[in-house]
């Protein structure tokens, strides 16, 4: 009886210990496009985070990275959604728009 409250006790102390260490789970932001152009992008983006580009304007715009890292299709009053993957800065573009830009600052 002893060894199998040891060996219960690890799962438990490894998920305290995970739980403890500060790691944060993933966040949903939304850029929204509306007056052609880019809502503010939230400052604090960690890999993993999810961005919810919405285009409330009546054209049809992209959210493209400079770096070809994403390019999102965005038909007039849609929206999609984007993982992202790596961190650092991206500047990013509307493919049909150029003046419209923005910049991604992401953290590990």
């Amino acid at each position: 009886m002893g060894r199998l409250i040891k060996v219960l006790r690890l799962p438990l102390l490894l998920a305290l210990l995970w739980a403890s260490a500060g790691v944060a789970s993933a966040a949903e932001y939304q850029v929204t496009i509306a007056g052609m152009k880019f809502g503010a992008p939230p400052a604090e983006l960690h890999v993993g985070d999810v961005i919810v580009w919405r285009n409330d304007d009546m054209f049809r715009h992209t959210a493209t990275a400079r770096d070809k890292s994403f390019d999102i299709d965005l038909p007039p009053k849609s929206e999609a959604r984007m993982t992202i993957s790596r961190a650092g800065a991206v500047d990013f573009y509307c493919r049909f728009h150029p003046a419209m830009t923005g910049k991604l600052n992401v953290r590990p």
